[in-house]
């Protein structure tokens, strides 16, 4: 271990000018066994620095490597284990708990007990020892053991020690003084005792000769502690006067605090006092203003406007924590609180009388729009309440009791004035539809009674299918259309109507003008409000992005209508809302109004539906543009809905009278009669839709009624007994395919050439079936020969088959002079012209075409004659210029 030491200080701990004290071999507890040493080291040079260091042998080599160092300041427990038994294992907590077990329990202890004085003498902490035997713990060792580390001078702790710096330089000069020839050790050993002694005796002199300046220095240290006994009762005076000036100034300097507390206070005080004053302070003009301002002139209200302002201003301050405490606050807010119900109250009671006041001016000019097909202007009322509207926003910002109270009777007495006006509006409309008066009507100028009301809203709706309302004049029409109906009970627009050959252009383009005048006359009226009420009562109108649809069957009209008829809801989502439902209340005589004028024109004439489905389509199309959520938007939707339903059923009753038509068993049937009238169905329809939204609707319903007119006329042609199936057929398809030829229906194309193609082929058929065999021995004749010809004898070979044979040939060519001919023909033609109608002028056709046919057959039997007889010289007794000279004589003929 000796040797270790020294190469460990030789090779690691001199070159950093560090002494190594004590060394132990240990390694770690609970692990593969590598022994390093734990060194206890001290530094050469001051301030004296100790550590504990862990050397460990290199891999590399057979040298010694320092690896971790830790000051000894840093160490605050060494844990011996046991102190009784003898254990290698010891704890050192430095930073973290490292664990050790020593080679041999005397190198542990012996480290240990240098850790210990090596902290007694350089550090003096609190190092805790435990676990560690008293003995080891103690100052110095016996003698016989190695040096203490303890005591004035660094001594050695073991029997080496370097010389230091000064002590080679002594050595050098006492060396240099005897010329390095050091022959005797002891002559030389005497030489320095001589010397010492010399020394000696000089000190003893000095100190002797100096007792004398030891007195006069210790008697002049007593006088030097008799002044500065002196100084000290000079300087306890002093003490006690400055202490009394401590409290003055200590009391100087509580007041100086106070006085500076007291000016802070007094600074936020008035802060506070200045920003209750500025912010709760009303000027007595804006609180005369609120009082008794006047709130019919225009500087009267701009002065109300601008103090409820500035009260609304005062009340809503942010106060301060602890301003509502006090008393001048609680009474100004009181005040302020007084001042807004005052002024709240007088608002409401002046903006009523302002409602009812100008519902009566405009009450009065009603008797200028009794005869006209036009609504009264709002625009006066809304102009002068709009002066209002900012009052109305502070109403509802401060007291939404009192703006719900003028919000729901602003639309009780409004809807009862737009019900009057309304209603006497579409009064004036369904005079100038039915073409009666008011005198036959029996009305007067003022506004009806809702009785009356009531009575026509029922007969409309009615059951019965009759317009029965209290008019004498719309029941008289309502029987002679019903006249009318009975004598024209073949045609299809027979469906409760009067017939639509009864109604010229004029009366058809009337009800259009005073149905779109009706539409014209509602939307502006709807939008008009609609804007004054969202500004008048603050209300935004946010605008819906969501998509709309183009079926109104996919509308929830229904439901729409139902939700916001009961009048304004308990909560309301949005202020959207909240416009649409109080347009709801305002106008909802409009929706059950514009459904009787509908059902009035429905009745009048069917077709009309078409008319109401473009112009409707267009002002829901026009309304969803400008919002779609509107109640505008909302209500000509719903109504279109109904609009469209009459179209459909108009449809449905058309191909119902299809189903169900009769012809008579005695009369040719000529052009069916809801085929005519399809054509002016589609006529009409064409002009009506034309660049129309709907013309979608159209189309299908287009589809619809085609279809039933193709099978319809199968069905009658089916039926017919007396005029034979494929002129009824053709006829009829040739009609057809001529008016979707002359109107160009896109949508009707692939119906157009299947008119086309049924008409050709019944055509056809019915020239084939016509003509028949006019030749009729001839015929047979040669469909024998055909016969044998098909079983295999050849066409050269048939003429000597006997009863095929040429004198056979010949007799019955015989029987079929032209004389014969033309008469057959001629009895063909009269037979066809019975059997075709003049409408269609198709006879020429026919006969032009049955021509072609009795041709086709004559070549044929040419044809047959020249294959199986060749060179008989047998030829018809007619030719193909004598039958066309038979066919163009006949028809001139007739």
């Amino acid at each position: 271990m000796t040797a270790i030491k020294h190469a460990l200080q030789r090779d690691i701990f001199t070159p950093n000018d560090e002494r190594l004290l004590s060394i132990v071999n240990v390694c770690k507890a609970g692990k593969k066994k590598r022994n390093c040493f734990l060194c206890a080291t001290v530094t050469t040079e001051r301030p004296v620095q100790v550590n504990v260091v862990k050397v460990k042998k290199s891999d590399k080599g057979d040298f010694y490597k320092r690896q971790t160092a830790w000051a000894l300041r840093d160490l605050a427990v060494v844990d011996a284990k046991d102190a009784v038994k003898e254990s290698p294992e010891f704890d050192l907590h430095f930073d973290k708990v490292y664990k050790w077990v020593a080679s041999s329990t005397v190198e542990k202890n012996t480290f240990i007990s240098c850790i210990w004085k090596l902290n007694q003498r350089y550090l003096r902490k609190k190092i805790d020892f435990i676990n560690v035997s008293s003995q080891l713990l103690e100052e110095s060792v016996p003698s016989g053991e190695n040096q203490s580390v303890a005591g004035g001078d660094e001594e050695a702790v073991d029997e080496y020690q370097e010389l230091n710096a000064r002590e080679e330089q002594d050595i050098e000069i006492m060396m240099e003084g005897c010329e390095y020839a050091i022959a005797n050790a002891e002559a030389f050993a005497e030489k320095l005792s001589r010397e010492l002694q010399v020394l000696d005796g000089a000190n003893i002199q000095s100190i002797m000769a100096s007792e004398k300046q030891v007195n006069i220095l210790m008697k002049l240290l007593d006088e030097a502690l008799k002044e500065v006994d002196q100084i000290e009762l000079k300087l306890s005076s002093y003490e006690e006067m400055l202490q009394s000036v401590k409290e003055q100034m200590d009391q100087i300097s509580e007041s100086n605090h106070l006085i500076h507390l007291s000016n802070t206070n007094n600074v936020k005080l008035l802060s506070e006092i200045e920003f209750l004053v500025n912010h709760m302070d009303l000027a007595k003009g804006h609180i005369k203003a609120l009082q008794e301002g006047d709130l019919t002139s225009s500087r009267g209200i701009e002065a109300c406007t601008n103090a409820a302002d500035a009260l609304l201003q005062c009340m809503n301050v942010a106060l301060r924590p602890g301003h509502d405490m006090l008393h001048a606050v609680k009474q100004q807010q009181q005040r302020f609180s007084d001042l807004r119900e005052q002024f709240a109250r007088r608002l409401a009671s002046h903006l009523n009388s302002v409602f009812v006041q100008q519902g009566h001016d405009q009450s009065s000019t009603l008797a200028q729009h009794s005869a006209e097909l036009t609504l009264p202007n709002h625009h006066p009322f809304h102009r002068d309440l709009l002066r209002y509207a900012k009052l109305m926003e502070w109403l509802k910002n401060t007291d939404y009791g009192k703006y719900e109270g003028l919000t729901k009777n602003y639309m009780d007495y409004l809807s009862r004035l737009y019900e009057r006006e309304i209603k006497d509006f579409f009064e004036v409309a369904k005079i100038k539809m039915t073409g009666t008066t008011r005198e036959g009507k029996k009305f007067a100028t003022l506004p009806r009674k809702e009785s009356a009301v009531k009575q026509e809203t029922e007969s409309l709706h009615g059951s019965s299918g009759k317009l029965t309302g209290s008019t004498s004049s719309l029941n008289k029409l309502s029987v002679q259309s019903s006249g009318n109906r009975r004598s024209q009970s073949s045609s299809l627009l027979d469906m409760g109507n009067m017939s639509a050959s009864d109604l010229d252009v004029a009366d058809r383009t009337k009800f259009d003008k005073i149905f779109e005048q009706v539409l014209s006359e509602l939307e502006p009226l709807c939008l008009a409000e609609q804007d004054f009420i969202s500004k008048f009562f603050k209300l935004q109108q946010h605008q819906s992005t969501s998509g709309t649809t183009n079926e109104v069957e996919e509308m929830d009209g229904v439901a729409l209508s139902r939700s916001y008829t009961s009048g304004v809801p308990q909560t309301v989502s949005s202020e959207k809302d909240m416009i649409r439902q109080m347009m709801t209340k305002i106008f909802r005589c409009i929706e059950p109004e514009l459904n009787n004028l509908i059902a009035l024109g429905d009745k009048i004439d069917s077709f009309n539906s078409l008319y109401m489905l473009v112009k409707m389509s267009h002002h829901v199309w026009t309304a969803q543009n400008v919002d779609p959520a509107s109640f505008l938007s909302t209500t000509l939707g719903n109504v279109l809905v109904t609009v469209k339903r009459n179209f459909d059923k108009c449809i449905s009753n058309q191909m119902k009278q299809m189903d169900e038509v009769k012809i008579s068993k005695k009369s040719k049937v000529g052009i069916l009669t809801f085929v005519a009238e399809f054509e002016e169905f589609a006529a009409l329809a064409e002009s009506i839709f034309k660049n129309a939204e709907r013309r979608g609707d159209l189309d299908k319903a287009y589809i619809k009624l085609i279809r039933a007119v193709f099978d319809s006329v199968e069905k009658v042609a089916n039926e017919s007994q007396k005029t034979p199936r494929d002129v009824v057929m053709m006829e009829n398809f040739h009609h057809i395919f001529a008016t979707l030829s002359r109107l160009k229906i896109s949508c009707l194309e692939a119906e157009k050439k299947e008119a086309k193609q049924k008409y050709t082929d019944h055509l056809q058929s019915y020239v084939i079936y016509s003509l028949g065999q006019p030749l009729e021995k001839l015929n047979h004749f040669f469909e024998g020969v055909e016969a044998r010809v098909a079983q295999g004898i050849r066409e050269e070979e048939v003429s000597y088959q006997l009863a095929f044979n040429k004198q056979e040939l010949r007799k019955v060519i015989k029987e079929y002079p032209g004389k014969e001919v033309k008469k057959g023909l001629d009895n063909l033609y009269k037979k066809v012209d019975k059997h075709l109608c003049e409408e269609e002028n198709l006879l020429q056709v026919v006969w032009h075409s049955m021509q072609d046919e009795f041709i086709r057959q004559y070549k044929h039997f040419e044809g047959l004659i020249a294959r199986c007889y060749p060179g008989s010289g047998i030829t018809m007794e007619f030719t193909i210029q004598d039958i066309l000279d038979y066919c163009s004589s006949i028809a001139q003929s007739h």
